[in-house]
Protein backbone atom coordinates (compact mmCIF):
# COMPACT_ATOMS: atom_id res chain seq x y z
CA UNK A 1 0.00 0.00 0.00
CA UNK A 2 2.61 2.51 0.27
CA UNK A 3 3.85 2.06 -3.34
CA UNK A 4 -0.07 3.74 -3.53
CA UNK A 5 0.55 6.34 -1.15
CA UNK A 6 3.44 7.43 -2.53
CA UNK A 7 1.98 7.35 -5.86
CA UNK A 8 -1.12 9.58 -5.07
CA UNK A 9 1.25 12.00 -2.79
CA UNK A 10 3.72 12.26 -6.21
CA UNK A 11 0.56 13.36 -8.38
CA UNK A 12 -1.21 15.43 -6.05
CA UNK A 13 1.82 17.51 -5.64
CA UNK A 14 2.84 17.76 -9.23
CA UNK A 15 -0.92 19.35 -9.53
CA UNK A 16 -0.02 21.97 -7.38
CA UNK A 17 -1.61 20.40 -3.99
CA UNK A 18 -0.44 22.14 -0.98
CA UNK A 19 -0.63 19.83 2.51
CA UNK A 20 -1.51 16.27 1.28
CA UNK A 21 -2.67 13.38 3.79
CA UNK A 22 -2.94 10.07 2.19
CA UNK A 23 -4.13 7.23 4.90
CA UNK A 24 -4.43 3.55 3.03
CA UNK A 25 -6.59 0.63 4.93
CA UNK A 26 -6.22 -2.88 4.10
CA UNK A 27 -8.95 -4.70 5.95
CA UNK A 28 -10.20 -8.22 6.65
CA UNK A 29 -13.93 -8.48 8.55
CA UNK A 30 -15.47 -11.99 9.89
CA UNK A 31 -18.85 -11.56 10.78
CA UNK A 32 -20.57 -14.59 12.60
CA UNK A 33 -24.52 -14.09 13.17
CA UNK A 34 -26.77 -15.97 15.52
CA UNK A 35 -30.04 -16.78 16.18
CA UNK A 36 -32.80 -18.75 18.11
CA UNK A 37 -29.65 -20.38 19.51
CA UNK A 38 -28.26 -21.41 16.16
CA UNK A 39 -25.47 -19.93 14.18
CA UNK A 40 -27.43 -18.15 10.90
CA UNK A 41 -24.82 -16.65 9.26
CA UNK A 42 -21.55 -16.36 8.10
CA UNK A 43 -19.71 -13.59 5.94
CA UNK A 44 -16.03 -12.36 5.52
CA UNK A 45 -14.94 -8.88 4.08
CA UNK A 46 -11.56 -7.90 2.59
CA UNK A 47 -11.44 -3.65 1.46
CA UNK A 48 -8.36 -1.92 0.12
CA UNK A 49 -9.20 1.65 -0.05
CA UNK A 50 -7.21 5.21 0.69
CA UNK A 51 -8.50 8.28 2.15
CA UNK A 52 -7.34 10.91 1.38
CA UNK A 53 -7.24 14.85 2.62
CA UNK A 54 -5.27 17.25 0.00
CA UNK A 55 -5.16 21.36 0.66
CA UNK A 56 -4.97 24.37 -2.02
CA UNK A 57 -3.90 27.46 -1.07
CA UNK A 58 -6.02 26.95 2.59
CA UNK A 59 -9.14 25.18 0.70
CA UNK A 60 -9.31 21.80 1.77
CA UNK A 61 -11.35 18.75 0.85
CA UNK A 62 -10.91 15.24 0.92
CA UNK A 63 -12.39 11.98 -0.37
CA UNK A 64 -12.73 8.06 -0.67
CA UNK A 65 -10.90 6.08 -3.20
CA UNK A 66 -11.51 2.27 -3.89
CA UNK A 67 -10.30 2.06 -7.10
CA UNK A 68 -6.85 1.95 -7.28
CA UNK A 69 -5.61 2.28 -10.17
CA UNK A 70 -3.38 4.64 -11.71
CA UNK A 71 -6.14 6.23 -14.12
CA UNK A 72 -8.60 6.58 -11.53
CA UNK A 73 -6.29 7.79 -9.01
CA UNK A 74 -4.71 10.53 -11.27
CA UNK A 75 -8.51 11.10 -12.54
CA UNK A 76 -9.86 11.53 -8.96
CA UNK A 77 -7.19 14.14 -7.78
CA UNK A 78 -8.02 16.31 -11.24
CA UNK A 79 -11.37 16.27 -10.58
CA UNK A 80 -10.72 17.60 -6.89
CA UNK A 81 -8.09 20.02 -8.05
CA UNK A 82 -11.15 21.63 -10.62
CA UNK A 83 -13.64 21.64 -7.51
CA UNK A 84 -11.28 22.82 -4.97
CA UNK A 85 -10.24 25.94 -7.59
CA UNK A 86 -14.15 27.20 -6.85
CA UNK A 87 -14.41 26.81 -3.23
CA UNK A 88 -13.53 29.54 -0.45
CA UNK A 89 -10.31 29.75 1.18
CA UNK A 90 -10.52 28.31 4.87
CA UNK A 91 -9.02 31.41 6.27
CA UNK A 92 -8.83 29.53 10.25
CA UNK A 93 -6.80 26.49 8.28
CA UNK A 94 -2.87 26.22 10.12
CA UNK A 95 -1.39 22.92 8.32
CA UNK A 96 -0.73 19.68 9.51
CA UNK A 97 1.93 18.28 11.68
CA UNK A 98 5.78 18.17 10.48
CA UNK A 99 7.02 14.80 10.83
CA UNK A 100 8.53 12.22 11.17
CA UNK A 101 7.58 11.03 14.56
CA UNK A 102 9.11 7.81 16.63
CA UNK A 103 6.59 5.26 17.26
CA UNK A 104 6.13 3.06 19.99
CA UNK A 105 4.44 -0.84 20.30
CA UNK A 106 1.15 -0.26 22.65
CA UNK A 107 0.29 -3.62 23.73
CA UNK A 108 -2.37 -6.21 23.22
CA UNK A 109 -3.34 -4.69 19.98
CA UNK A 110 -2.21 -6.72 17.48
CA UNK A 111 -3.00 -11.08 17.84
CA UNK A 112 -1.45 -13.64 15.24
CA UNK A 113 -4.17 -16.06 17.04
CA UNK A 114 -7.29 -13.63 15.95
CA UNK A 115 -5.67 -13.71 12.48
CA UNK A 116 -5.12 -17.18 11.79
CA UNK A 117 -8.32 -18.41 13.86
CA UNK A 118 -10.26 -20.64 12.03
CA UNK A 119 -13.22 -21.59 13.72
CA UNK A 120 -15.29 -18.69 15.68
CA UNK A 121 -18.19 -20.50 16.02
CA UNK A 122 -17.17 -22.11 19.04
CA UNK A 123 -16.77 -18.17 20.43
CA UNK A 124 -20.57 -18.50 19.24
CA UNK A 125 -21.60 -21.66 21.29
CA UNK A 126 -20.31 -20.53 24.20
CA UNK A 127 -21.73 -17.54 24.71
CA UNK A 128 -25.16 -19.08 23.80
CA UNK A 129 -25.00 -21.73 25.94
CA UNK A 130 -23.96 -19.23 29.15
CA UNK A 131 -27.23 -17.71 28.14
CA UNK A 132 -28.90 -20.57 28.41
CA UNK A 133 -27.87 -21.87 31.51
CA UNK A 134 -28.83 -18.48 33.16
CA UNK A 135 -32.51 -18.89 32.07
CA UNK A 136 -32.67 -17.56 28.78
CA UNK A 137 -35.44 -19.38 26.23
CA UNK A 138 -34.01 -18.17 22.92
CA UNK A 139 -30.39 -15.97 22.02
CA UNK A 140 -29.33 -13.84 18.80
CA UNK A 141 -26.77 -11.66 18.05
CA UNK A 142 -23.29 -11.54 16.22
CA UNK A 143 -19.93 -12.12 16.23
CA UNK A 144 -17.11 -9.88 14.06
CA UNK A 145 -13.05 -10.06 14.20
CA UNK A 146 -10.89 -7.62 12.34
CA UNK A 147 -7.49 -7.63 11.06
CA UNK A 148 -6.83 -4.07 10.19
CA UNK A 149 -3.43 -2.77 8.60
CA UNK A 150 -2.66 1.26 8.45
CA UNK A 151 -0.26 2.98 5.88
CA UNK A 152 0.33 6.51 6.41
CA UNK A 153 2.00 9.03 4.05
CA UNK A 154 1.83 12.79 4.37
CA UNK A 155 3.50 16.17 3.15
CA UNK A 156 5.26 16.64 5.61
CA UNK A 157 7.70 13.62 6.18
CA UNK A 158 5.44 11.45 8.06
CA UNK A 159 5.39 7.41 6.82
CA UNK A 160 3.68 5.76 9.39
CA UNK A 161 2.24 1.90 10.10
CA UNK A 162 -0.14 0.02 12.48
CA UNK A 163 -1.67 -3.33 12.44
CA UNK A 164 -4.38 -4.16 14.76
CA UNK A 165 -6.42 -7.06 15.58
CA UNK A 166 -10.16 -7.09 17.05
CA UNK A 167 -12.86 -9.83 18.51
CA UNK A 168 -16.14 -9.21 19.72
CA UNK A 169 -19.49 -10.14 20.79
CA UNK A 170 -23.00 -8.75 21.46
CA UNK A 171 -25.65 -11.47 22.65
CA UNK A 172 -29.36 -10.44 23.38
CA UNK A 173 -30.97 -13.14 25.54
CA UNK A 174 -35.23 -13.43 25.52
CA UNK A 175 -37.30 -15.35 27.51
CA UNK A 176 -40.46 -13.61 25.95
CA UNK A 177 -42.26 -10.96 23.97
CA UNK A 178 -41.38 -8.40 26.66
CA UNK A 179 -38.07 -9.72 28.30
CA UNK A 180 -34.47 -9.34 27.13
CA UNK A 181 -31.16 -8.79 28.23
CA UNK A 182 -27.98 -7.11 26.38
CA UNK A 183 -24.39 -8.51 26.83
CA UNK A 184 -20.99 -7.51 24.50
CA UNK A 185 -17.00 -8.03 24.95
CA UNK A 186 -14.64 -6.60 23.14
CA UNK A 187 -11.01 -7.44 23.20
CA UNK A 188 -7.71 -6.90 21.11
CA UNK A 189 -6.33 -10.47 21.72
CA UNK A 190 -7.96 -13.43 21.72
CA UNK A 191 -6.57 -14.60 25.37
CA UNK A 192 -8.59 -11.81 26.91
CA UNK A 193 -12.12 -12.64 25.10
CA UNK A 194 -14.65 -13.73 27.34
CA UNK A 195 -18.07 -14.29 25.52
CA UNK A 196 -19.19 -16.71 28.10
CA UNK A 197 -19.81 -13.30 29.93
CA UNK A 198 -21.92 -11.32 27.40
CA UNK A 199 -23.90 -14.20 27.03
CA UNK A 200 -23.99 -15.13 31.13
CA UNK A 201 -25.30 -11.52 31.53
CA UNK A 202 -27.65 -11.01 29.02
CA UNK A 203 -29.40 -14.39 30.67
CA UNK A 204 -29.51 -13.16 33.67
CA UNK A 205 -30.94 -9.86 32.64
CA UNK A 206 -34.01 -11.19 30.87
CA UNK A 207 -34.37 -13.29 33.44
CA UNK A 208 -34.74 -11.08 35.80
CA UNK A 209 -36.92 -9.02 33.72
CA UNK A 210 -39.84 -11.04 33.74
CA UNK A 211 -43.62 -10.11 33.65
CA UNK A 212 -42.74 -6.23 34.04
CA UNK A 213 -45.13 -3.45 34.73
CA UNK A 214 -45.44 0.19 33.27
CA UNK A 215 -42.93 2.11 34.70
CA UNK A 216 -43.18 5.15 36.52
CA UNK A 217 -42.65 9.09 35.87
CA UNK A 218 -41.10 11.96 37.31
CA UNK A 219 -37.45 12.50 38.90
CA UNK A 220 -35.03 9.26 40.31
CA UNK A 221 -32.29 8.37 41.58
CA UNK A 222 -30.85 5.83 37.87
CA UNK A 223 -28.47 3.44 38.32
CA UNK A 224 -26.86 3.26 34.60
CA UNK A 225 -25.31 0.01 33.63
CA UNK A 226 -21.74 0.62 32.03
CA UNK A 227 -23.60 -0.69 28.71
CA UNK A 228 -26.24 2.33 28.94
CA UNK A 229 -23.83 4.56 30.66
CA UNK A 230 -21.40 4.25 27.38
CA UNK A 231 -23.93 4.68 25.00
CA UNK A 232 -24.59 8.60 26.62
CA UNK A 233 -20.54 9.25 26.85
CA UNK A 234 -20.12 8.26 23.01
CA UNK A 235 -22.38 10.54 21.95
CA UNK A 236 -20.62 12.85 24.42
CA UNK A 237 -17.00 12.49 22.80
CA UNK A 238 -18.39 13.69 19.44
CA UNK A 239 -19.20 16.92 21.31
CA UNK A 240 -15.74 17.08 22.92
CA UNK A 241 -14.47 17.87 19.39
CA UNK A 242 -12.86 21.61 18.83
CA UNK A 243 -14.92 20.77 15.24
CA UNK A 244 -18.40 20.15 16.98
CA UNK A 245 -17.83 22.92 19.30
CA UNK A 246 -17.57 25.61 16.18
CA UNK A 247 -20.29 24.00 14.44
CA UNK A 248 -23.02 24.65 17.24
CA UNK A 249 -23.10 20.72 18.18
CA UNK A 250 -21.61 20.81 21.83
CA UNK A 251 -22.55 22.05 25.30
CA UNK A 252 -18.94 22.36 26.21
CA UNK A 253 -18.70 25.68 24.12
CA UNK A 254 -17.16 28.60 26.36
CA UNK A 255 -17.09 26.38 29.40
CA UNK A 256 -13.19 25.51 29.01
CA UNK A 257 -12.03 25.91 32.98
CA UNK A 258 -15.77 25.76 34.58
CA UNK A 259 -17.20 23.02 36.19
CA UNK A 260 -19.43 20.84 33.88
CA UNK A 261 -19.26 17.96 36.33
CA UNK A 262 -19.74 16.47 40.29
CA UNK A 263 -16.08 16.63 41.14
CA UNK A 264 -16.03 12.49 40.92
CA UNK A 265 -16.07 12.74 37.16
CA UNK A 266 -12.44 12.44 35.38
CA UNK A 267 -13.00 11.98 31.96
CA UNK A 268 -10.22 11.11 29.27
CA UNK A 269 -9.62 10.31 25.69
CA UNK A 270 -6.52 7.58 25.32
CA UNK A 271 -5.46 6.78 22.62
CA UNK A 272 -2.84 4.39 23.36
CA UNK A 273 -4.63 2.63 25.87
CA UNK A 274 -3.47 -1.27 25.29
CA UNK A 275 -6.35 -3.52 24.76
CA UNK A 276 -8.77 -0.57 23.14
CA UNK A 277 -10.99 -1.10 20.79
CA UNK A 278 -10.06 2.38 19.53
CA UNK A 279 -6.53 1.79 20.04
CA UNK A 280 -3.96 3.45 17.20
CA UNK A 281 -0.38 4.23 17.13
CA UNK A 282 -0.77 7.59 15.43
CA UNK A 283 -3.73 9.98 14.37
CA UNK A 284 -4.38 10.84 10.96
CA UNK A 285 -1.79 13.44 10.82
CA UNK A 286 1.04 11.08 12.02
CA UNK A 287 1.39 12.30 15.50
CA UNK A 288 1.98 9.47 18.42
CA UNK A 289 -1.56 8.72 19.87
CA UNK A 290 -1.75 9.87 23.86
CA UNK A 291 -3.82 10.37 26.98
CA UNK A 292 -5.61 13.31 27.43
CA UNK A 293 -7.68 14.64 29.91
CA UNK A 294 -11.07 16.34 28.96
CA UNK A 295 -12.46 16.93 32.54
CA UNK A 296 -10.79 16.33 35.94
CA UNK A 297 -12.72 16.39 38.79
CA UNK A 298 -15.40 17.67 37.36
CA UNK A 299 -13.63 21.02 35.66
CA UNK A 300 -13.67 20.59 31.73
CA UNK A 301 -9.71 20.83 30.83
CA UNK A 302 -9.70 20.43 27.11
CA UNK A 303 -11.11 19.73 23.96
CA UNK A 304 -9.74 17.14 21.19
CA UNK A 305 -7.48 18.69 18.64
CA UNK A 306 -5.48 18.72 15.44
CA UNK A 307 -2.55 20.43 14.49
CA UNK A 308 -4.64 22.96 12.93
CA UNK A 309 -7.43 24.07 15.58
CA UNK A 310 -4.37 23.80 17.79
CA UNK A 311 -2.59 26.87 16.14
CA UNK A 312 -5.63 28.52 16.18
CA UNK A 313 -5.91 28.42 19.47
CA UNK A 314 -2.15 28.84 20.68
CA UNK A 315 -1.69 25.35 22.30
CA UNK A 316 -0.68 21.87 21.02
CA UNK A 317 -2.54 19.34 19.14
CA UNK A 318 -3.97 16.60 21.54
CA UNK A 319 -3.21 13.80 18.61
CA UNK A 320 -6.88 13.04 18.03
CA UNK A 321 -6.80 14.57 14.30
CA UNK A 322 -9.32 12.32 11.74
CA UNK A 323 -8.84 13.48 8.12
CA UNK A 324 -11.62 16.64 8.05
CA UNK A 325 -12.28 16.89 12.06
CA UNK A 326 -10.51 15.90 15.82
CA UNK A 327 -12.52 12.54 17.05
CA UNK A 328 -11.64 10.67 20.20
CA UNK A 329 -10.17 7.47 20.21
CA UNK A 330 -11.36 5.39 23.74
CA UNK A 331 -13.34 7.62 26.00
CA UNK A 332 -12.69 6.53 29.81
CA UNK A 333 -14.49 7.25 32.83
CA UNK A 334 -12.04 6.76 35.51
CA UNK A 335 -13.83 4.33 37.99
CA UNK A 336 -15.01 5.57 41.77
CA UNK A 337 -15.07 3.45 45.58
CA UNK A 338 -18.38 1.51 45.23
CA UNK A 339 -19.00 -1.96 44.17
CA UNK A 340 -21.67 -2.82 42.63
CA UNK A 341 -23.55 -3.87 46.01
CA UNK A 342 -22.87 -0.53 47.43
CA UNK A 343 -23.76 0.94 44.92
CA UNK A 344 -27.32 -0.40 44.79
CA UNK A 345 -27.51 0.22 48.26
CA UNK A 346 -27.36 4.08 48.41
CA UNK A 347 -30.71 3.55 46.28
CA UNK A 348 -34.02 3.92 48.25
CA UNK A 349 -36.19 4.33 45.56
CA UNK A 350 -35.11 4.57 41.88
CA UNK A 351 -34.20 2.95 38.73
CA UNK A 352 -31.91 0.37 37.13
CA UNK A 353 -31.02 1.20 33.36
CA UNK A 354 -29.37 -2.01 31.47
CA UNK A 355 -29.18 -0.31 27.94
CA UNK A 356 -30.68 2.60 25.83
CA UNK A 357 -31.27 3.43 22.13
CA UNK A 358 -32.63 5.49 19.66
CA UNK A 359 -30.74 8.50 21.96
CA UNK A 360 -31.38 11.85 20.32
CA UNK A 361 -30.40 15.50 21.31
CA UNK A 362 -33.11 17.60 20.90
CA UNK A 363 -30.28 20.89 21.30
CA UNK A 364 -26.58 19.96 20.74
CA UNK A 365 -25.52 23.56 22.70
CA UNK A 366 -27.53 23.01 25.75
CA UNK A 367 -27.45 19.06 26.00
CA UNK A 368 -30.99 18.29 25.86
CA UNK A 369 -31.54 14.82 25.46
CA UNK A 370 -33.77 11.77 25.36
CA UNK A 371 -33.08 7.87 25.08
CA UNK A 372 -35.23 4.83 25.76
CA UNK A 373 -34.19 2.01 27.38
CA UNK A 374 -34.45 -1.44 26.44
CA UNK A 375 -33.72 -4.80 28.29
CA UNK A 376 -34.00 -5.04 31.65
CA UNK A 377 -35.38 -2.32 33.28
CA UNK A 378 -35.96 -2.43 36.75
CA UNK A 379 -37.83 -0.66 39.82
CA UNK A 380 -34.97 -0.53 42.70
CA UNK A 381 -36.61 -0.65 46.48
CA UNK A 382 -35.21 -1.46 49.43
CA UNK A 383 -32.44 -3.56 47.70
CA UNK A 384 -34.80 -5.57 45.28
CA UNK A 385 -35.43 -5.33 41.58
CA UNK A 386 -38.96 -5.07 40.46
CA UNK A 387 -39.16 -5.37 36.41
CA UNK A 388 -40.59 -2.32 34.57
CA UNK A 389 -41.01 -1.01 30.98
CA UNK A 390 -42.03 1.91 28.38
CA UNK A 391 -40.02 4.33 29.99
CA UNK A 392 -37.90 7.20 28.21
CA UNK A 393 -34.67 9.28 29.98
CA UNK A 394 -35.68 12.78 29.73
CA UNK A 395 -32.67 15.01 30.52
CA UNK A 396 -30.22 17.23 29.91
CA UNK A 397 -26.23 15.93 29.50
CA UNK A 398 -24.56 18.24 31.43
CA UNK A 399 -27.47 18.15 34.02
CA UNK A 400 -26.56 14.40 34.21
CA UNK A 401 -22.69 14.77 34.56
CA UNK A 402 -23.02 17.04 37.59
CA UNK A 403 -25.85 14.66 39.09
CA UNK A 404 -23.48 11.90 39.42
CA UNK A 405 -23.27 10.55 43.00
CA UNK A 406 -21.31 7.53 42.71
CA UNK A 407 -19.23 5.61 40.60
CA UNK A 408 -18.40 1.61 40.78
CA UNK A 409 -15.09 0.97 41.05
CA UNK A 410 -14.51 -1.42 37.90
CA UNK A 411 -14.51 -0.14 34.31
CA UNK A 412 -15.96 -2.45 31.49
CA UNK A 413 -15.10 -1.80 28.04
CA UNK A 414 -17.92 -1.29 25.42
CA UNK A 415 -17.98 -1.44 22.07
CA UNK A 416 -21.00 -2.09 19.81
CA UNK A 417 -23.42 -0.41 16.94
CA UNK A 418 -24.60 1.97 19.24
CA UNK A 419 -21.14 2.64 21.10
CA UNK A 420 -19.38 3.71 18.35
CA UNK A 421 -16.58 5.37 19.71
CA UNK A 422 -15.21 3.14 22.55
CA UNK A 423 -16.16 4.09 26.12
CA UNK A 424 -14.75 2.44 29.52
CA UNK A 425 -17.13 3.18 32.37
CA UNK A 426 -18.19 1.60 35.39
CA UNK A 427 -21.43 1.39 37.02
CA UNK A 428 -22.94 4.70 37.39
CA UNK A 429 -25.87 6.06 39.72
CA UNK A 430 -27.06 9.69 38.94
CA UNK A 431 -29.75 11.84 41.01
CA UNK A 432 -32.72 13.04 39.72
CA UNK A 433 -32.92 11.73 36.55
CA UNK A 434 -35.66 12.97 34.27
CA UNK A 435 -38.06 9.72 33.57
CA UNK A 436 -41.44 10.26 30.86
CA UNK A 437 -44.07 7.37 29.37
CA UNK A 438 -41.89 6.12 26.14
CA UNK A 439 -44.89 6.61 22.98
CA UNK A 440 -46.36 3.52 21.87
Amino acid sequence: MFDVNEFILKKAKELGFGDVVVLGYEMNRRQVRFANNEITVAKNWHERKVELFVELEKRVAGTTITELSEENIERTLKTLLNNMKGMAPKEDYYGIAEGPFQYRDIPETFDRAIVELDEPNEYVERAINSALEEGAKRVAGVLYTDHNRLYLTTSNGVEAFDEGTGIEISVRAFIGDLESGHGTNSVRVLKKFDPESAGRKAGEIAKLAQNPEQGPEGKFDVIFDPLAFANLLSYMSFMTSAYAAEAGFSFLVNKLGGKVANEVVTIKDVGNMPNGYGTRKFDDEGVPTRETTIIENGTFKSFLLNTSMAKKYGTETTANAGLTMPHAWNIVLEPGEYSREELFSEVRKGIYITNVWYTRFQNYVTGDFSTIPRDGIFLVENGGLRPVRNIRVSDNLQRVLEGIKALGKEGHHIHWWEVNTPVSTPYVLVGDVGITRATK
